[in-house]
């Protein structure tokens, strides 16, 4: 059994069906790649996943960890160990990387993290992926570059250690350097932690970086295809037209019964 199943997920928005069926398993030590052109609805099943209220499920379970969470709140699947890495993430001036990492933990335990333990966990922290000790004293994401707010984000990954983090397109307005960072900083969680990954992309920069051991390709809300890493040099080759048409050239022999 894997850790996250997610069966025949049909999922819905402003009265527009998105994801049509989808179906994916995910554990831990596991990296995965989602990719798939603009408007495939990948940003809709990571949003999905996490419990957004404004994504309706219509058909289909999501279990994780034997448990079923399709229904469950996006704060009770974070404690459970699921992590969203966002997109565009939000600035919260006022509040240091330092002390909403110490929230964000507190949050997770019954009793509150002592300030040594804590203090230890972030250095380790912080010396695993190679960032600034005095980055944790700025206000989160306020003023920061898109490098430093996904680098932001690793970061909290490196201290929560959840089971399975989705990236949903975190190599998104990244340069060759922040993007490296990013990816080393997956890898060396997924090294260390065991961290299972689901990086949501439709670019085949950031799995030169990290590579997956699975990959799927999403289309028009379904996964039309699987395999490995053979499947990104293809799509570098090709691109996503030459899939969609052999794909519809099936979908089409099916129908007739070929």
């Amino acid at each position: 059994m894997a850790d996250l199943e997610i069966r025949d997920l049909h999922v819905r928005t402003e009265e527009r069906e998105i994801l049509r069926g989808v179906d994916l398993d995910i554990s831990r030590g596991e990296i995965h790649a989602l990719m798939g052109p603009n408007g495939s609805g990948k940003s809709t099943l990571a949003n999905t996943l996490m419990g957004h209220p404004t994504y309706e499920i219509t058909e289909g379970t999501i279990t994780f960890k034997g448990e079923d969470i399709t229904e469950a709140e996006p704060h009770e699947r974070a404690k459970a160990g699921l992590f969203l890495a966002f997109q565009y993430p939000v600035s919260i001036p006022g509040v240091s990387v330092a002390n909403f990492l110490r929230m964000a933990i507190n949050a997770k335990r019954e009793e509150p993290i002592q300030v040594k333990e804590f203090r230890t966990q972030l250095q380790h922290a912080v010396e695993l992926l190679d960032v600034d000790r005095a980055f944790t004293s700025r206000h989160l994401n306020d003023g920061f570059s898109g490098g430093e707010k996904k680098r932001a984000e690793i970061l909290q990954m490196a201290m929560l250690k959840p089971d399975i983090a989705i990236l949903d397109e975190t190599d998104s307005g990244l340069d060759i350097d922040a993007l490296r960072t990013v990816a080393e900083g997956v890898q060396r969680l997924h090294d260390e932690q065991g961290l299972g990954a689901l990086i949501i992309t439709h670019y085949q920069r950031i799995l030169h970086y990290v590579q997956p051991q699975f990959v799927h390709i999403l289309m028009d809300g379904r996964i039309v295809l699987e395999g490995g890493v053979e499947l990104v040099e293809r799509l570098e080759r090709e691109g996503y037209d030459q899939i969609r048409q052999e794909v519809g050239a099936t979908a089409l022999a099916g129908d007739d019964g070929v």
